[in-house]
């Protein structure tokens, strides 16, 4: 009797066990798929990407074309800058397929870094006076390394940057050529604090949208200046 009590016992845990793994191989695949649907989605996004700067390729292209037959034409400084702009543009691109959510922060942060200096340099062309930013004032958000204050801790430093940057451009008024060259350093300016604005708020669980949209935003940006180059004659 107690053998056969225990064989009814052993034979219950037994179908316990294959019911629990039975019900736990749906939940399994389920994540497995939303995770091939996740990397599918981000291979298309960046295949449009993809597809946009070979765009901008084809508008550079039929720019360089048009101005090789006006007298007046984009400054030659203007005009090595769009061509870094759709360099770096491609980069990125190229960049965005290998990211992942181990090596997006350090990507991310050393993209605004370059995107900073670059902006930095022009702005000193143009500025009647220029005040090195505060980047100490950094400091007063603590020196934890979780990403929360790593975030903080970036995001204080560009907007000491951006705002020297935006009190060196106040005032300046140029024509002509040097006008949509500094016209382009204030755009490029401006998209660089509405990315910085953005980190505050961002999690980590983020980082395909936030590279993904700096990465969709940079080359609107290179695409509007090809255009402004219409209105650069001087």
């Amino acid at each position: 009797m107690r053998y056969a009590q225990l064989t009814t016992i052993v034979t219950f845990a037994a179908a316990l066990t294959v019911t629990a793994c039975n019900r736990s191989q749906p939940a399994e695949q389920s994540v497995r798929d939303e995770a091939a649907e996740a990397r599918q989605r981000m291979q298309n996004e960046a295949a449009e990407l993809d597809k946009k700067v070979a765009d901008l390729d084809r508008e550079w292209n039929e720019m360089q074309a048009k101005m090789a037959d006006e007298k007046n034409k984009a400054t030659a400084a203007l005009q090595a800058e769009i061509k870094e702009d759709l360099t770096n543009a491609r980069e990125a691109v190229a960049d965005l397929k290998t990211t992942t959510e181990a090596n997006w922060w350090d990507r991310h942060e050393q993209r605004m870094e370059r995107t900073a200096q670059d902006i930095e340099e022009d702005v000193r062309r143009f500025a009647r006076r220029w005040a090195e930013p505060k980047l100490e004032a950094e400091g007063t958000i603590g020196s934890s390394d979780n990403w929360e204050a790593r975030r903080e801790r970036f995001a204080r430093r560009m907007e000491s940057r951006i705002e020297a940057m935006e009190n060196a451009l106040k005032d300046i008024d140029l024509k002509g050529a040097q006008e949509t060259e500094v016209e382009d350093t204030r755009a490029r300016l401006k998209k660089m604090r509405e990315d910085t604005d953005r980190l505050h708020n961002a999690t980590e669980e983020d980082w395909w949208e936030i590279t993904r949209e700096r990465v969709d935003d940079y080359i609107e940006r290179v695409d509007r200046s090809i255009n402004r180059l219409d209105d650069d004659k001087g």
